[in-house]
Order: structure tokens, then C-alpha cells, then sequence
């Protein structure tokens, strides 16, 4: 399983907006500056979290950027799918023709680590991250309930 760029990109400017967000908008040219990502991919991550409504969008002198929803809210999964990121562990995709055209003996392995990432995600919020940068002691907590891995059943969702 691999995250892209795209995807860590994408949380790591979300993170900052979320940090240097107050009641007036953060330009994507200050998020470039701080967080060594180039304005026009900047402007591609925008734009596609634009469309999902994790942000939105204010123009003009003073313009930029501003989270759509409240940040315990989003949730790490939401900004990493909002820019398309596939996160799969299976070879084939989850077409299950990974082995001879037929399921692999190991493929309920990996969706259930699929299953199993997808749900970490989904239990950090962009609070949680907020908050664990205020506190660099402090380890990351989780807004919804997050189970340890007893009872896994393969190929559960």
C-alpha cells in the first residue's frame, strides 16, 4: 500500500490551512512558501477539495482559502480521497484476478488492510492533528472509536 504525493501533499496543506486559519482566508502562495509544495499543485489540491467541501474559495484583495466544515469534522480520509488518492494493497486492484486471472490465495489478506487503514483514517480528524501540533509531546488521538486488531476477520469490511 502506497500514499502518494498527492495524498500527503494534500493533508499537509490542509493541516497548515487549518492551523493559520483565523476569520480571514489563507492564500495558497503562504501554504506554498511554508510548506515547500509549488503554488500550481497547490492549486490542483484546492481545486479538487474545493469541489468535495472541505474548502472553499474567497476572491479578491485579502482572498484565499478557508475549511468548509468544522475541523473535527474532516477527517484525514475525507482529504485524502477528496484528491483521488487510491489507497489498495491488492495487486490486482481488487478485481481479484491477481493470480492467473483468479483470486490470490492472500487477497481477503489485503482488503482487510484496506479496510483496516481506510477506518484509521477515517478516525483522525484534522482536529486531532491540530491538536497533537500544539503539543509535540502529545500522540494522536482519535475522534471515533478505534479498535485494535482482535477479531479480525479476513475479507470483513
Amino acid at each position: 500500500m502506497k500514499l502518494t504525493t498527492k495524498g500527503r501533499f494534500a493533508v499537509t496543506a490542509m493541516l497548515d490551512l487549518a492551523m493559520h486559519e483565523t476569520d480571514s482566508p489563507v492564500t495558497l502562495t503562504a501554504i506554498s512558501a511554508r510548506q515547500s509544495i509549488s503554488l500550481s499543485y497547490l492549486e490542483q489540491l484546492f481545486s479538487q477539495m474545493r469541489r468535495k467541501g472541505l474548502v472553499k474559495s474567497v476572491r479578491g484583495p485579502g482572498g484565499g482559502y478557508l475549511s468548509a466544515q468544522s475541523h473535527k469534522d474532516i477527517t484525514v480520509k475525507n482529504i485524502v480521497t477528496a484528491v483521488d488518492e487510491k489507497l489498495d494493497s491488492t495487486q490486482c486492484g481488487g478485481s481479484e484476478n491477481c493470480h492467473e486471472g483468479g483470486r490470490c490465495i492472500t487477497h481477503d489478506l489485503w482488503v482487510s488492510l484496506n479496510t483496516k487503514v481506510l477506518d484509521y483514517l477515517d478516525g483522525l480528524s484534522l482536529q486531532d492533528l491540530i491538536d497533537s501540533q500544539k503539543d509535540t509531546n502529545k500522540t494522536i488521538t482519535f475522534s471515533k472509536s478505534y479498535k485494535k486488531n482482535s477479531g479480525i476477520k479476513l475479507g470483513a469490511a
